[in-house]
């Protein structure tokens, strides 16, 4: 079994930011999409469409953490990726796992999701903490 997509709900005002945030911040693209009765966006990877926006009237933030805590992505391009984060003002958290030689960045996309990007075999040779 593999993780096929991840569907995320967003108030109508904030659906072209999390678009933006996902394509522009962290390079997906926009793609085909079925038609379905509420507007929304299915972005790609690898000609996968990996995240499914939909907008929605029924879903809140909510100021206490829920079950799922966030999901994550494997990608390359530590550096540029921070670049990208600090350019769109985007405030995150990383951490390096030296046993496994691997890098993490922690956000959230403008709903409020957690997302994890690994990076493995790359560092930035100095210390991660949190960039606000």
């Amino acid at each position: 079994m593999q993780i096929d997509h991840i569907n995320i709900s967003t108030p109508p005002a904030l659906l072209l930011k999390v678009r933006d945030f996902y394509c522009e911040v962290l390079g997906l693209s926009e793609g085909f999409r079925p038609k379905f009765s509420k507007p929304g966006f299915w972005l790609y990877s690898e000609g996968k469409p990996i995240i499914h926006l939909v907008e929605s009237h029924v879903h809140y933030p909510s100021e206490r953490q829920g079950y799922i805590d966030h999901f994550a992505f494997q990608t390359t391009g530590l550096a540029q990726l921070i670049e990208k984060l600090d350019a769109s003002g985007t405030r995150y958290r990383m951490n390096y796992l030296p046993e496994i030689d691997l890098s993490q960045i922690f956000c959230k996309d403008p709903a409020g999701t957690g997302v994890e990007i690994n990076f493995c075999n790359e560092s930035l040779g100095d210390q991660p903490g949190a960039r606000d």
